[in-house]
């Protein structure tokens, strides 16, 4: 009988003796392995961490080839066998948390992989009867309070209302023809301070001290028509202006625009060879386009700088032998990571895709120059721009994994974990001078931690939102059984609809305690679209917490209140949003209607709100994974009370960071799908978007 010997490959000799072990070698990761550097095998490897990219550091999961038993393969299929002829239960063999899937639910294996509410077609609006449509995505507040409001009205049809509140071209070209003159030299450096204060520790555009000295030469030379220099400094004046006036009454128009559309008039040619100061200058204006409320223009003039700033391949390090003052360096450093974040941020308030891959990125973070002195005059903080340029990266990736419609093999829900799990990341890791001072420490937090944490919120609120309108218009549009019982909804589902409102409500309180202590920018953007899009979620907060309903309103009219104080100042932004909050709220009056018709709809005080709340219990039944019951009830009901990170401290947040991509798998698709009677998707009708 031949020997029996173990299988081998055909390129081994079987009758040579057994080579030695060689060592394993080490694989690159994905990064490494496209850049074809060396990688040290890591996780995160040196190279990525250096780069600032040790989150995304991954490598390729490799299959790796196994030997195993006839006997086990036998085994695997009697059980494959075993399990198909099984009938189908109400119970299955998983965790509890873990949602029952009916053998229906696997007939399109998409529907666990979409977010709730995208569809196969994208929203378009026809502004223009002779102007082409105009595309906006599903991240857009705008378009997430037109599912809010045929939701609460039972009108899958309910038009979309069109942003109409901006400056207009006419307007702007108009102005631009008007002579503007420089202001004295006292009140240049003033505006450029008030500019500096209020958006320069926020973005780096440019360097401090640089540009202190170069207004001062202006004046000192009289070269005031130099196009470059002129475009820059009039839109820091209207920056400056901007920030630093409370109301439009004595104008009838946003302070700063006068010197706005002077600046936009000097950019019209783009040059062949960009400079860092004609980015610079775009950079600017596509900042303040947003007090106007062109938020479309402010994103066009961003993708320009991007690619002027490609054109010199600020995407790249550059050595100091061709670039040797360290200054010059670290400004160019700098002012591409400022272009990556408004490209993310700008773009996550609209839908839109990022404009350039995180892979096609090989540029070093922010740091610090030495001496420090000469960095603290010319550089904001490093750390707050690296916490800046880490948090831009999770909001670029929300609208890739979350927003697109992009086949993924990943479940929706697999998906929001991954972002979860990094935004938990970004906030464990924030240095302790970029946290917020409680309440009970009676420190004053400066307003650029605060714009940094409201960024963040949103971020939150964005990927978790499409759950909690899934899980409310579940939840209405549940129906007992003949026995009485009901089917909860998920645990997951409430976890991330719990931490969704959560982060609304720390939302709405730093805002609120802004506009009392008279530090809310008049004529801000971002402030007003956090306000706005807190108010939406607190809305339905209060149709699901019914211990919190009352209070939830109450914040609600609170944020529609300000709002209206704004536009009547002339924010334009305000304006808009004001009106779609008005008719969120007579829809809500509309499903208080529907809900109690005895009720009295004209009621304004929120009264009533507990009997149109909705009881919302886990699917297992168990009163302690009731929404709500993993915080405690004195942090949910007091805004003061909650803290950036403690949505991530909840015992069923943890617990849902914590399952493997196995368990999510199991989730119940049709939890993640529409169907003909949700009034989430209507995808039969002439769409829009905004």
């Amino acid at each position: 009988m031949a020997d029996k010997r173990p299988l081998s490959s055909p390129s081994e000799d079987p009758s040579s003796p057994p080579a030695a072990k060689r060592p394993r070698k080490k694989v690159a990761c994905q990064r490494c392995h496209a850049q074809k550097i060396k990688c040290s095998g890591e996780r995160p490897c040196a190279k990525c961490a250096q780069a600032g990219f040790g989150n995304d550091c991954q490598y390729q999961a490799r299959d790796r080839k196994i030997t195993v038993s006839q006997s086990y393969i036998d085994q695997l299929l009697a059980e494959n066998e075993r399990l198909r002829d099984r009938p189908p239960s109400p119970a299955r063999d998983a965790p509890p948390e873990i949602e029952h899937t009916s053998r229906r639910d696997h007939t399109d294996p998409d529907q666990s992989r979409r977010n709730p509410i995208i569809g196969d077609q994208a929203w378009f609006q026809r502004y223009d009867p002779i102007a082409p449509p105009i595309y906006v995505g599903e991240a857009a507040c705008t378009a997430f309070a037109t599912r809010l409001r045929r939701f609460l009205t039972g009108n899958t049809v309910a038009a979309h209302i069109p942003r109409t509140e901006y400056m207009s071209e006419a307007a702007l070209s108009e102005l631009s023809t008007v002579d503007v003159p420089w202001p004295s030299f006292t009140h240049a450096t003033l505006l450029l301070k008030v500019a500096f204060h209020q958006a320069g520790r926020v973005y780096h555009m440019m360097c401090r001290k640089s540009t202190f000295e170069a207004l001062k030469d202006t004046y000192e030379t009289r070269n005031f028509d130099a196009p470059v220099n002129k475009c820059k400094f009039f839109t820091l004046f209207a920056l400056g202006e901007v920030y630093s006036i409370r109301s439009n009454s004595s104008t009838g128009q946003v302070p700063g625009v006068n010197y706005y559309a002077k600046s936009l008039a000097l950019i019209q040619i783009l040059p062949e060879r960009p400079t860092i100061t004609h980015i610079e200058n775009l950079l600017l204006l596509s900042l303040f386009s947003y007090s106007l409320n062109r938020r479309h223009h402010a994103f066009l003039l961003i993708g320009s700088a991007m690619r002027h700033a490609l054109v010199i391949g600020m995407n790249h390090n550059i050595g100091a032998s061709q670039v040797v003052d360290p200054v010059e360096r670290e400004h160019r450093v700098r002012i591409w990571w400022t272009i990556y974040i408004f490209d993310r941020m700008w773009g996550s308030k609209m839908g839109i895709p990022n404009s350039i891959l995180d892979e096609d990125v090989h540029l070093d973070m922010p740091t610090t120059i030495s001496p420090k002195e000469l960095h603290d005059e010319q550089f904001p903080d490093t750390d707050y721009a690296t916490a800046s340029v880490n948090l831009a990266r999770i909001a670029g990736e929300v609208i890739t994994k979350t927003y697109s419609r992009k086949k993924y093999k990943e479940t929706f829900l697999q998906r929001v974990q991954q972002l979860l799990k990094s935004l938990k990341a970004w906030v464990e890791t924030l240095p302790e001078h970029l946290r917020l001072n409680s309440e009970e420490s009676g420190l004053i937090n400066p307003k650029y931690i605060v714009s940094l944490h409201l960024s963040f919120n949103q971020i939150v609120i964005l990927t978790t939102r499409p759950m909690l309108l899934r899980v409310l218009t579940q939840m209405s549009n549940h129906v007992p059984d003949r026995q009485g019982s009901k089917d909860g909804v998920s645990q997951a589902a409430l976890t991330l609809a719990e931490a969704c409102i959560h982060a609304a409500k720390h939302s709405h309180s730093l805002i609120i305690h802004q506009w009392t202590s008279g530090s809310l920018p008049i004529f801000g953007y971002f402030n007003v679209q956090y306000l706005f899009s807190s108010a939406m979620v607190l809305l339905m907060s209060s149709l699901i917490a019914t211990e919190s309903a009352t209070s939830d309103m109450e914040a609600f009219e609170t944020a529609a209140q300000i709002l209206r104080c704004m536009s009547g100042d002339g924010n334009l932004t305000a304006a808009e949003f004001s009106k779609n909050l008005e008719e969120v709220k007579r829809s809500f009056e509309i499903y208080k209607a529907r809900r109690n018709p005895d009720h009295s709809s004209g009621d304004a005080s929120g009264a009533g709100v507990v009997d149109s709340a909705l009881s919302l219990t886990a699917e297992n039944g168990d009163i302690s994974t009731a929404f709500g019951s993993g915080m405690n009830a004195s942090m949910r009901n007091a805004p003061g009370g909650f803290t950036t990170e403690m949505a991530f401290l909840e015992p069923t947040m943890q617990n849902f960071l914590a399952q493997s991509d196995f368990d999510l798998g199991l989730l119940n698709p049709s939890e993640m799908s529409g169907d003909a009677s949700s009034a989430l998707y209507f995808w039969n009708t002439p769409q829009w978007t905004e």
